[in-house]
This record gives C-alpha cells, sequence and structure tokens, in this order.
C-alpha cells in the first residue's frame, strides 16, 4: 500500500471517494503513528459545529476506511484512530528522509529526488481548513527544500541547469527571497547580469504590490553589489581556509546552535567564539561550520592564525590585518603602515563582499576587536583557549569533551574496523582519553599506523600512564596543555600544580586555598585565570574539576615539587576537610568527637568560617573521603589525619545512611592507627566501625568489633569511653531482637559512674531502654524514659534526636491510649519537621512508617498507604534489611486492613526474604505471621503451621506480638477460623 498526500490524496490498491472518509483518512496522514483525537477529527469534517452523532459517524468513516486499506492499518485507541504506515508507504515520510539526508550530507540529488516526490500542493482539493492547515506545513517543508537544493547546485557551478528550475519556483511562490536572490546569483555567475537585475525588480514589486514591504537587507545586497558591479563571479572568489578533517563526527548540537545563531541575522554582522581546553577541537569545530555554510559567503573564506597559545608571540593586529588583506588581494603598495589606517581599508574592503574570515588561536579580545566585520553580511568565527569577555554581542560557545558515542565514533574514523570489534575496550581507550578531542585523535594515530595491535593493547599503555602514549610527531597532548600553562600568571601556574597534589577530583575554593596557603581572594582570582583558559572547570559554583587529562598533566609538574611544599600543601587540604567535617557534629556528638581527637585547632581559621553549611558540603565531598584519607595514610608525618578524618564524618555517613563509606573509611583508619601504635584511636575506630554493621544488620561482626573496642577500652582504663562502647552493644542486642539483654545492659549503663560527661550524654542508654521497652510492650516505662530522653536531647539542640523523641512519644502515648489518633498525628508530625531539618533519611522513614500505622488504625486506610509507600521510597538508598524488613512489613499490616490480601502478600514475603537473608529473629516471625492472616481463608493448614512457627520463635525473644498470634491458633483451631476484615491490626512492627 502507498499512501500519496504530496498533491491530491490517493491510495493505491483502493479508492477512497467520500469526502468524509477522505477528510478523516488526510488527518490520519499528517499525523502518522500519533493518536487523532475524536474531537480533533469531528473538527476537520464539521468545523465548529459538529453535530450530536458525530462519534458515530466517525465510527462508520474508520470502518469504510479498513474495508480499502490493510487489516490492522488503522488502530483504534481510547482516545482516538491511529494509523501506522510501513517505512516507503507515505510520501510525505519518505519526502522528509531524503530532505533531512540531502541536508545532512550536503547531497543535491537526494533533495532532488525528495522533491520529485510531489504532484502538486499538499492534499490539494480536501476542502477542510483542519487538513489545509496541516498541509500547509508540508507546503512550507517544500519550499525550504526547493531552497536547499538550489543552494547545493550553486556550489557545484550548475547555473544553466539551475536558472530554468528557479525561474519556474519563483514563478510558483512569487515572495519567497530567497529564490528570488538564488535565481539572480544564478543568472549573474551565468554571465547574464541584466535579467539578474530584473528579477530583483520584479522581487521589489511583488512585495511592495502584495505585502507593502521592500526586499530584506540580504537581496538588498546582492543588488547593490550586482549594480556595482562589486560581486565577483564565482572564479574570482578566494578560498584561504586550511583543510578541514574527514573525519569529523559528533558536535551535533554545538553545530545545529552555532548555525541557527548565525542565520538568525540582523543589522550586524554574525560573530562565533569558540573557546574551550587545549585539544578540544576548536579550530576543527569552526571549519566544520565553515564549509556548512560557506556558500553563504561567496566572495572570500580568509583565515589567520593569530598564535594566542603556541611557541611565538601573538600576532599583532597590524599584523594580522597585513595577512587578511592581501588574501583578499589588495597590492601591498596600496596597505597603509599605520593601524588604523589598515582598520579602515579592511572595513572598506569587506563592505563590498560577503565573506566568512576564522580567526584562529586568538589570545585576548582586545587581539580581535578592530579585526571583526562591522557591516552586515559577512562572517567571523573566532577560536581561543581563553574566554573573550571583552566581545560584545557575539555568540560564544564553550566547547566540551566528546560524548562517549562521539569519541568511539571518532576512534573508529582514523583506527578502522578493529574498534568495532572491540567495543569496551574502544569505550574505556576514549574514557582515558577523557573524551578529548586530540588524545583520541592521537591514540586512534597510534592504532592505525599499528596493524598487529589490538584495540586492548593500546589501552594497556593507556592505563600505565596516558600522557606519554599520546604522541605523533611534533603534536602531543603534553605540548598542547604546556603551552596553556606557559601563559598563566605566577600564582595561577603554582595553584595548577598543587590541584596535582589534592586527592579529590573536585576543590571548591576553600580546598584550593588550603592547599596553596592563599587567602580567599587571591585563590579565587588564580581559579579564574585558570578557568579562563579552560585549564579548570566549574562543575557548579565554587566547585572545580581537572580534565583527566589535565589532572595527570597536573600530578607530574607537582611531581617537580619540593617534598616539602607537597607535604605542606597535603597537610593544609587534609587539616581544612578535617575541620569542615568535624563541623557537621552537633550537640554530644560534637564533644565526643572532640574528646576522640583531642580537639586540634584549625590551621586555616579563616577558611573554617567561611563553612556555610558544613552537612551540604560534607555531602558534596563525600565521594572523595577515602581518596583523602588514603593520602594522609601515605605520609607519616600526616597519618594522624587519615582516622581522625574517617572519625569526624562518621555522624553524616551514618545518619545520611552511607554504611559502605563508614565501612571503607574506617577499615583504612584502623590499618593506620595500628599502624603507628595509638590504642585510644583504634578503640574508637572499630567502635564506630560497628556502627556500619549494625545498619547492615551484621549482628555477629557488629558484636565483635565492639568487643575488640571495649577491651582496649578497658585496658586503657577509659570508663566514659567503656559507657559508650557497651551503649552501642546494647543497640546491637536490639537489633538482633534481644531486646531484654539490651535494656539490661543500658540500664547497667546508666548506673555507672562518669564524672566528666557533657550535655546529652546519657540519651543513648535512654533510647536504648526506651526502644527495648517498646519492642517489649512495656509502654508506660518506654514513655518515662523516653520523657527524661527529650528533656536531656533539648538542651544539645540535636534536631535529629529531638524530632525522634517527639516521634516516640507520640506513638507511645496512643499505644498507651493518652491520646487519639488526631492528637497522635499532629505530635508525630512536629517530630518528623525537626527529623526533615537535620537531614537524616533514616530517622524520616521511621517517622513515616510510624505516622502510616497510625493512620491505618484510624481508618484512612489509603492515606496510610501512600504513607508507608513513601517512607520505603526513603528508605531504599539506605539499603538497611532491619528497617527495609520492618517497613515492608508495616505495610503488609495496612494492605490486609484494606483487605488487599494479594498485595499484602507481597509485601510480607519482601518482609520475610530480608528477614531470612539477614537472621531477623523477629522480622521473620512478623513476616511470617502476617503470610498465614493472608492465608487464613486460601490454605488454612499453611496458616497454622506459619503461626505456630511465629509463636515459637516470638515466645524465645518476649516479643508482644505473641499474644495476637496465639489468638490466630486459637481461632484456627476451632470450626469458624475466617475473621471478617481481618487486618492485622494485632501484628505491629
Amino acid at each position: 500500500m502507498r499512501y500519496r498526500i504530496l498533491g491530491p490524496l490517493s491510495v493505491t490498491d483502493g479508492t477512497v471517494s467520500a469526502g468524509r472518509d477522505r477528510v478523516v483518512l488526510a488527518m490520519l496522514l499528517l499525523h502518522p503513528g500519533r493518536v487523532v483525537g475524536v474531537g480533533v477529527l469531528a473538527d476537520a469534517v464539521w468545523g465548529a459545529d459538529p453535530p450530536a452523532t458525530a462519534r458515530g459517524q466517525l465510527q462508520t468513516c474508520v470502518s469504510r476506511l479498513r474495508r480499502v486499506l490493510p487489516a490492522g492499518a488503522i488502530r483504534s485507541d481510547p482516545a482516538g484512530y491511529r494509523l501506522d504506515p510501513a517505512p516507503g508507504e507515505l510520501d510525505a515520510a519518505e519526502f522528509g528522509r531524503l530532505a533531512k539526508a540531502g541536508r545532512e550530507e550536503r547531497d543535491p540529488a537526494k533533495l532532488r529526488q525528495g522533491l520529485d516526490l510531489w504532484r502538486g500542493d499538499a492534499l490539494a482539493g480536501i476542502e477542510s481548513h483542519a487538513v489545509q492547515l496541516a498541509a500547509a506545513v508540508l507546503d512550507q517543508q517544500r519550499v525550504a527544500a526547493v531552497q536547499d537544493w538550489a543552494q547545493l547546485e550553486l556550489e557545484t557551478g550548475g547555473d544553466q541547469d539551475l536558472i530554468g528550475e528557479l525561474t519556474a519556483a519563483v514563478d510558483r511562490w512569487p515572495l519567497q527571497e530567497k529564490l528570488s536572490g538564488q535565481l539572480m546569483l544564478a543568472l549573474h555567475h551565468a554571465g547574464r547580469p541584466a535579467e539578474a537585475l530584473a528579477e530583483y525588480q520584479r522581487a521589489r514589486t511583488a512585495l511592495r504590490d502584495e505585502l507593502g514591504v521592500d526586499p530584506g537587507p540580504e537581496l538588498q545586497d546582492l543588488h547593490a553589489g550586482m549594480l556595482k558591479g562589486s560581486l565577483p563571479r564565482r572564479a574570482e572568489a578566494v578560498r584561504c581556509l586550511p583543510r578541514t578533517v574527514g573525519d569529523f563526527v559528533g558536535r551535533a548540537v554545538v553545530v545545529a546552535r552555532l548555525i541557527a545563531r548565525i542565520e538568525q541575522g540582523g543589522p550586524a554582522p554574525a560573530v562565533a567564539v569558540i573557546d574551550g581546553m587545549a585539544g578540544s577541537g576548536k579550530t576543527t569545530l569552526a571549519l566544520h561550520v565553515a564549509a556548512l555554510i560557506g556558500d553563504r559567503y561567496p566572495d572570500a573564506h580568509l583565515f589567520v592564525d593569530l598564535h594566542g597559545h603556541s611557541a611565538e608571540r601573538p600576532v599583532e593586529p597590524a599584523a594580522a590585518l597585513l595577512v587578511l588583506l592581501r588574501q583578499l588581494g589588495v597590492e601591498a603598495e596600496r596597505i597603509p603602515s599605520a593601524l588604523v589606517d589598515r582598520i579602515g581599508l579592511w572595513r572598506t574592503e569587506l563592505a563590498k563582499r560577503r565573506v566568512l574570515v576564522l580567526f584562529d588561536n586568538a589570545a585576548s579580545s582586545a587581539q580581535v576587536a578592530d579585526l571583526l566585520p562591522t557591516d552586515p553580511g559577512s562572517l567571523a568565527l573566532v577560536t581561543g583557549r581563553r574566554r573573550l569577555f571583552g566581545l560584545d554581542g557575539v555568540h560564544t560557545e564553550s566547547l566540551p569533551v566528546l560524548a562517549p558515542g562521539e569519541g568511539v565514533a571518532l576512534l573508529a574514523r582514523i583506527a578502522g574496523e578493529r574498534v568495532g570489534a572491540e567495543p569496551e575496550a574502544a569505550a574505556e581507550v576514549v574514557r582515558r582519553c577523557g573524551g578529548l578531542p586530540l588524545a583520541i585523535r592521537l591514540a586512534g594515530a597510534r592504532l592505525a599506523h599499528r596493524p598487529r595491535w589490538r584495540v586492548a593493547d593500546l589501552l594497556r599503555r593507556l592505563r600505565e600512564s596516558a600522557l606519554p602514549e599520546l604522541a605523533a610527531e611534533e603534536r602531543s597532548v603534553v605540548s598542547a596543555f604546556a603551552l596553556s600553562f606557559d601563559h598563566l600568571t605566577a600564582p595561577a601556574r603554582q595553584v595548577f600544580r598543587l590541584l596535582g597534589v589534592c586527592p579529590g577530583a573536585d576543590a571548591d575554593i576553600l580546598t584550593v586555598a588550603a592547599l596553596s596557603g592563599l587567602p580567599l581572594d587571591a585563590a579565587q582570582e588564580a581559579v579564574d585565570d585558570l578557568i579562563d583558559v579552560h585549564l579548570l572547570e566549574e562543575r557548579e559554583p565554587e566547585v572545580y574539576r581537572l580534565h583527566d587529562l589535565l589532572r595527570e598533566f597536573a600530578t607530574v609538574l607537582a611531581g617537580e615539587l619540593a617534598p616539602e611544599e607537597r607535604i605542606e600543601a597535603l597537610r593544609g587540604a587534609l587539616d581544612q576537610q578535617l575541620h569542615a567535617a568535624a563541623a557537621t557534629n552537633v550537640g554530644a556528638f560534637r564533644q565526643r568527637l572532640d574528646r576522640d581527637i583531642g580537639s586540634p585547632a584549625p590551621l586555616r581559621p579563616d577558611l573554617l568560617a567561611a563553612v556555610t553549611d558544613p552537612a551540604a558540603r560534607l555531602e558534596r565531598e563525600r565521594p572523595a573521603l577515602l581518596r583523602y584519607i588514603d593520602a594522609a595514610a601515605g605520609e607519616p608525618e600526616l597519618a594522624r589525619y587519615a582516622w581522625q578524618l574517617a572519625r569526624a564524618s562518621w555522624l553524616h555517613l551514618f545518619r545520611r545512611g552511607y554504611p559502605d563509606d563508614i565501612r571503607a573509611t574506617h577499615q583504612r583508619a584502623l590499618e593506620v592507627t595500628e599502624r603507628i601504635g595509638d590504642r585510644a584511636a583504634t578503640a574508637a575506630v572499630l567502635n564506630y566501625m560497628a556502627s556500619a554493621h549494625f545498619r547492615r544488620a551484621e549482628v555477629d561482626e557488629a558484636t565483635r568489633l565492639l568487643e575488640r573496642s571495649l577491651a582496649l577500652r578497658r585496658e586503657l582504663g577509659d570508663q566514659e569511653a567503656i559507657r559508650f562502647s557497651l551503649v552501642n552493644l546494647a543497640n546491637v542486642y536490639h537489633n538482633a531482637g534481644r531486646w531484654t539483654n539490651s535494656v539490661e545492659l543500658a540500664l547497667e549503663v546508666r548506673r555507672m559512674p562518669s564524672p566528666r560527661m557533657g550535655r546529652g550524654s546519657e540519651t543513648d542508654e535512654l533510647n536504648a531502654i526506651a526502644l527495648g521497652c517498646q519492642r517489649l510492650g512495656r509502654y508506660a516505662e518506654a514513655l518515662r524514659y523516653e520523657r527524661l530522653r527529650l528533656l536531656k536531647q533539648v538542651e544539645t539542640g540535636d534536631r535529629v534526636r529531638i524530632g525522634d523523641c517527639l516521634a516516640s512519644i507520640a506513638v507511645v502515648k496512643y499505644r498507651l491510649g493518652l491520646i487519639g489518633g488526631a492528637a497522635a498525628r499532629r505530635q508525630l508530625m512536629a517530630g518528623l519537621r525537626q527529623i526533615q531539618r537535620g537531614n537524616s533519611p533514616y530517622a524520616e522513614a521511621e517517622a513515616y512508617h510510624d505516622l502510616a500505622l497510625i493512620v491505618a488504625r484510624e481508618g484512612d486506610l489509603e492515606e496510610a498507604i501512600a504513607l508507608h509507600h513513601h517512607a520505603l521510597e526513603i528508605a531504599l538508598p539506605l539499603a538497611d534489611p532491619r528497617q527495609g524488613s520492618r517497613l515492608h512489613h508495616g505495610l503488609g499490616t495496612t494492605l490486609l486492613l484494606a483487605g488487599d490480601r494479594e498485595n499484602a502478600r507481597v509485601a510480607f514475603e519482601e518482609a520475610l526474604r530480608l528477614g531470612w537473608r539477614f537472621r531477623l529473629a523477629h522480622g521473620v516471625a512478623v513476616a511470617e505471621a502476617g503470610l498465614a492472616e493472608c492465608l487464613i481463608d486460601e490454605d488454612p493448614a499453611e496458616a497454622r503451621r506459619l503461626f505456630a512457627r511465629a509463636a515459637t520463635a516470638l515466645a524465645a525473644i518476649e516479643a508482644p506480638e505473641l499474644t495476637d498470634v496465639e489468638k490466630f491458633l486459637a481461632e484456627l483451631g476451632g470450626e469458624d477460623h475466617r475473621r471478617a476484615g481481618a487486618g492485622g491490626e494485632t501484628i505491629r512492627t
């Protein structure tokens, strides 16, 4: 089947004659592959006043069309209908494909092939306003394709053949100025100037008569050039641009944006500035753009290398003008010696022509400001490594590195088929080259000239050390970088070197100042210099990153520093990181941190004062923490920073839910403390390393680490530190479901004397006691200890713990019947707001979970289910199995209350999976009880078995849920075990 709409509507292998059917078919073909709504179709058929039976009549139309068209061609949708022509079936789609290919490949034959599909105006003869509006878009696309085809033909010199086609096109579209201009050029190039001028007069008359306007500046300039005789024939055109590469790939978005800006035109000449780091392909891109749009500037394509970053001195404006004027053919004796006179002559010559000029490798705005064209009709492309802020009214494009796919495509263009045979290795080569075009080209050249190498062989060399491998004859990445580096100010050079010392991939301005020892203002000025020449990237405000190869280059330069200079730079960075991380510790946590690390004074108090949001900064620096710790561990003089930085970061990592980070940083810290023989530091690291295993429900390992910490602290006789480790052990017991043991141990700690304890130091044991009492169903005791805990927490100002206290008190009071659901909800929300301000996702998920259970018990099941899902969304990234099991169990409980046993079962099964995997005795028991309740009607025997297993486990850990499970077992033992509205109010998490 063939559908034709580029002219009157027709289909092969069938006839559509009914007027309404033709309108419906036309609308579907104008929107192929898309659902066209019933309302849209009705509007197309009847206009603004469709009959009441419109939907039925449209169904009849579609039925008739289905009898004519292939089976399944028209598909129904709740909103309307969709027609999906196969590739090659719809002439409009074929036209679009050919036109796109012709433009991208600059192939006039493909454009001509697409234009040959037209048989007249699109959908001619269909009297529907909606159809004609949509068809008009296709007609406009036809005009654009004719113009693009003509432009490509003009470039190849087919003027005689063009004249007839363009004459017919101008006759059909008399108000299209671009067509008129193209016809004038074809006539001019064919030696028929009188006819060219006559076409201008015709176009001007038509525009005035029809629209009341004069021709635009482009057509007027063309006319003026012909009158003056300054418009050269094609043979007289000047072409001085260097050869562009034949393997240009990628940059499609950048190229499209540049050309769109250039095409916008206006009263001023077009000026586009392309800046970027060394080797980013600025000149290549400029030459590619020039090749794409050079036909619009037929008189001259000029080029001058301004040597902004090269071994030579930057070219003076007067010398650059001499080069450009000579390229235009101006005799040497006509070129004045004074700069101001040369500028005047340059502008006079440009005014006669439509010129494209490429100013390559500009050093500064001042170097090019007087060289830029001043009359419309010309284009200047400027490239440079430095950002040219001093040029007004220009479009600036800062060139990024290539995307991974673009980089692989470039490598394949250079090195051939081997790249496609090893896609993973090729992608890694591009990554190792940092996406830098120069690096990829040099890597590809090494591969291309070594036919026995595989891509993996090249990759192995690059992994060992990339920079030495990225060289070919006189070209190398290092030399390109060195030219940029050599042009820097002394402070900027020093900062760049010291960035090679920085352990992190990113560095904010505080880190730069700490590394260099510079005041903040001076550090910022040096950083700005590096950014301006693209040796440094500002990833976000005041956060900077070196390109991977530039980092390697900076590391090489840092190796030239004296050892003591490098150590002092690293000391500054580590000290700044330590004290910024310490600032995230609040209340009693800060007291304990100072006690553990000895309250060292910061080397740079000014930098610490500039940290406005310590938590946000530490979150940003978190990926680099281990690298900082490794850097400190490798220097004996700085080893203490390794464990102190891990310790200072712990609270943030714990509350934000990063147990893997805690484990990695503290494992490295432990290696350092054991190596240097600091037993107190080792005990502290072991104590906090245990928390990572605690969050992962790895009870045995957490217990082992805490017992090691306790043994050391007992050897040292540090009673206060012993208390902290014992409370943590009580928390591990709680995590294991040993609630009685947890409460007893916390009460024992509470009875221990500790005269040196500061504000809030009792809160840990109070929390352990209160939580254990809740789990054991001793709610009155839990409330008393929660209230004591709240009084202590208010003293510390720790928002997270204050909020957690408020939420726990609300839950316990609700369970005791002291407050109703509305009051409990208000109090819980008050606690939740405090938790959110303190930014602890773990505590936030717990609060939403408790809120959901209360809301469910009060009967608002839909909202409760939404709250459960929100809690799970918050908890998911934390990957805490104990919390995950508890939250899924809570969701299952509420779903049971809502009568949704199928989804409740899914939730209980996930809770059970986590419970079994991480040996969570309580989690397994309540999940089995929940599954049993789901199966009461479906499989009573299995439900009885699961309840029995749960009862045994719950009895062993003295869990209060045992009472309700035993009730279920008793009911299942009788004849009537069915429960209307069974909803698990009994099973609580």
